[in-house]
């Protein structure tokens, strides 16, 4: 298991409002501002579940290519809710809601691309 990711970002202003939207719908209720970081990025921000901060993004070179992070949630209208609100949040689609059989056949996902072009997906494995 994973227990946190961290990706660069190119305008952290501009990122940390777009994943303040959009992962508020995956479960990402709380934000961690750390002003200077140890790794040297002078701007970090982590977003929590209960659990813990599991994603974060600082300020600095954004990484190329771009990178696939997917955040699993419990339901198909979880799915939806993040397409949505991340594209309001200023993400371009990149793959609507829906089935993806070729994966299997409960695969629901949705796919976004963040201010710096990272494939950022939702998916629910569930049976509707």
């Amino acid at each position: 298991m994973i227990d946190h990711v961290s990706v660069i970002v190119s305008d952290y202003a501009k990122s940390k409002a777009f994943y303040l939207h959009a992962l508020a719908q995956t479960g990402h209720s709380r934000l961690v501002e750390l002003p200077a970081a140890r790794d040297g990025h002078a701007l970090t921000a982590g977003f929590c579940h209960a659990d813990g901060s599991d994603f974060w993004i600082s300020q600095g070179d954004a990484i190329t290519p771009p990178i696939h992070i997917a955040f699993r949630v419990s339901s198909r209208a979880a799915v939806d809710a993040f397409h949505k609100a991340a594209i309001a949040a200023g993400g371009r689609d990149n793959g609507a809601p829906g089935l993806r059989p070729h994966y299997h056949p409960n695969y629901y996902g949705a796919y976004v691309l963040d201010p710096d072009g990272h494939n950022i997906e939702a998916v629910c494995h569930e049976a509707q």
